[in-house]
């Protein structure tokens, strides 16, 4: 261990001690690539996660998420505790990401959208698909109350893509299908990946590895935009359909898009906690404590591809608090 970053456990336990003043810091991640995206260059490749759980564990105590939860609850968390999440039930979880958990004992929690398993392809990925494979390079979507973009290079396409699903993501789930169907089929005429998320096998893999799994949904709609009953329905259908596959209990969940006041609300907060579910998670930066809300937690995504900063990174997200 080098002297920084015995300086770094240090720094955090002060910020982080064991027991009733411990903070939890929950990592979140979504897609581990084999390589570089050039869509996306600032996405987790295999080697950038490689070297990040390295680093968090000469840092970090890492836990399991259902018993860090359990174990904030009670006060007995260890100094410096952290947990490794992913949203979606992206397949590189199982081929990539697992291997590397495996190399350094780490445990993770695996949040699915079980709609997309086994063949599925999520709306976004839908949009980036089609948008990378387009030929034009100018495009007007107007008839899809998408406006026009330019994709005359990858980081235009980048730009457009964002703009996209910063639209499409809060329409109605059905809506939403429909209409990135109809953008994928007016940008490209080639075929779509199938292949981007897990399949049942996968899945049953990660969780007989050790891994926690919750759920994310069914689709994965913005939970702000639908009425009581359609928020039941969809959470419903995602854990049914997960504790058919894995003959157990799921008792964690992730809110979809996960932002506090805009994604979800605290209706939809109340309804998870009604639905039995142990803890859920939101993507609201900062670190849990005894005085967090447990079906309101937040986690932190690590965005620097400058990895030096990674750990000072986790330690400023210490401070944070968010209940």
């Amino acid at each position: 261990m080098s002297l920084w970053e015995a300086a770094y456990r240090l720094a955090a336990r002060g910020l982080s001690p064991a027991g009733g003043r411990a903070r939890l810091s929950i990592l979140i991640y979504h897609r581990v690539l084999p390589e570089a995206d050039p869509l996306f260059p600032g996405e987790t490749t295999a080697a950038g996660f490689d070297l990040e759980m390295g680093l968090l564990k000469r840092v970090f105590a890492v836990l399991p998420l259902g018993e860090a939860v359990a174990r904030l609850k009670a006060g007995t968390l260890p100094a410096r505790a952290a947990c490794v999440t992913f949203d979606d039930g992206y397949a590189d979880n199982a081929t990539h990401a697992l291997p590397i958990l495996r190399k350094y004992g780490l445990p993770a929690c695996f949040f699915i959208a079980t709609a997309y398993l086994d063949g599925g392809r999520m709306f976004n990925d839908t949009v980036i698909e089609a948008v990378r494979r387009a030929k034009p390079e100018r495009v007007d979507l107007g008839r899809f109350g998408l406006g026009e973009h330019d994709l005359s290079s990858p980081e235009a396409k980048a730009r457009a893509i964002g703009a996209i699903l910063s639209q499409v993501k809060y329409l109605p789930p059905d809506r939403r299908e429909d209409t990135v169907a109809g953008l994928a089929a007016a940008l490209t005429g080639a075929a779509l990946p199938t292949d981007l998320m897990l399949t049942t096998a996968q899945l049953q893999a990660l969780r007989q590895a050790g891994m926690d799994i919750g759920a994310h949904t069914h689709r994965h709609p913005i939970l702000a935009k639908l009425d009581p009953a359609a928020v039941r329905a969809e959470i419903a259908e995602g854990v049914a359909a997960l504790e058919g596959i894995l003959d157990q209990r799921v008792g964690l969940f992730a809110y979809p898009n996960g932002k506090p006041g805009s994604d979800y609300l605290p209706q939809q907060a109340a309804i998870v906690r009604e639905l039995g579910f142990d803890a859920a998670v939101s993507t609201q930066w900062g670190a849990a404590c005894a005085a967090s809300d447990p079906f309101q937690l937040p986690r932190f995504t690590p965005w620097s591809r400058d990895k030096a900063r990674f750990q000072p990174q986790l330690l400023r997200n210490l401070v944070r608090s968010y209940f």
